[in-house]
Parts: C-alpha cells; structure tokens; sequence
C-alpha cells in the first residue's frame, strides 16, 4: 500500500473512531432524561440527568427581528434555536431547562401570557412531549429596547 493510502486509512480510520464517540442524535427525549413534577404542569418541576450525559447551553438568544409582540418574538427565538440545536443533531425535544427573560411592551406591562402561548406551540405538544424546567422572570430592560424577551436553554445529548 502506498504512503498516501495508509495516510488517507489511517485519517479515515481516525475519523470514524471520533465520530463515534460523539452523542447520538434521536427523535425522541434523550435516554435515560428524568422529567419530574405533575403531569398537568406544562412545565416540569426538576430534571435528572444520567451520569455522563453530554448537555449543549444555548446564550440568551433575542428575537429574529426586534418588532412584534411578546408571542411573536418568541416564536422568532425558539425557532431560531430549534435550528441550532439542529445544527449539533438535536431538537428542542433535548430541552432539559429554559431561562426566560421578559421586559414591559409598549403598554408598560409584562406580557407573560403571550411567552405562554408560544411556549405552548413548542412544548408539551404531540409533536414534541418534552416539558422542560424552566425560570420566567420579569426583568427591567434588554441589550436592545426593542426587544421583549430573551431565551437561554439547556439540551442533552440522547445517550448512543
């Protein structure tokens, strides 16, 4: 065998034993994940994770686009993060935790209902049964006033 195919062997050889070694991605909650707290709730009170399971932490993430409302702004980010999590084999079915931060719209109130509402399209739906914990706060202001809110999340890789 020449230098150059032993090299491209051994590089290949290497790669798939990396590859390997990385979380598996699934279409359903990652394995193992322990969601606790009352089934009515559309929040999970705790979470449990096995040992040694990989977690992804996604940055506040703002809205696409700085207009709208509370409810559209979130949809903006969690589509935004679904897309990202994507990126790394997972979906917001891995969503373990969400921080959410929330400041007054133009009528000076917190619109918590409308962060609800478009939570409830993403979570804790037949097309993904993942309710994640999570913190809802109020907050003063944002890096950008014309934003409404901003979302940090937590995933976990699905064990291979």
């Amino acid at each position: 065998m020449s230098m150059r195919r032993s090299l491209t062997a051994l590089v290949a050889g290497a790669l798939i034993a990396a590859a390997s070694t990385l979380p598996a991605a699934a279409d359903s909650p990652p394995a193992g994940v322990t969601f606790t707290g009352a089934p009515s709730s559309s929040i999970a009170s705790g979470v449990i994770l096995p040992a040694g399971t990989a977690t992804y932490w996604i940055s506040g993430t703002p809205p696409s686009a700085p207009f709208g409302d509370t409810k559209s702004q979130s949809e903006s980010i969690l589509k935004k993060m679904d897309a990202q999590l994507k990126e790394q084999g997972l979906s917001l079915r891995d969503v373990v935790y969400l921080t959410v931060y929330l400041v007054p719209d133009k009528n000076g109130k917190v619109d918590y209902q409308g962060w609800f509402d478009a939570y409830a399209e993403f979570f804790g739906t037949a097309a993904n049964p993942t309710k994640p914990a999570r913190a809802t706060v109020g907050v003063a202001s944002l890096v950008n006033p014309a934003w409404l809110i901003e979302i940090g999340a937590v995933a976990a890789f699905p064990k291979p």
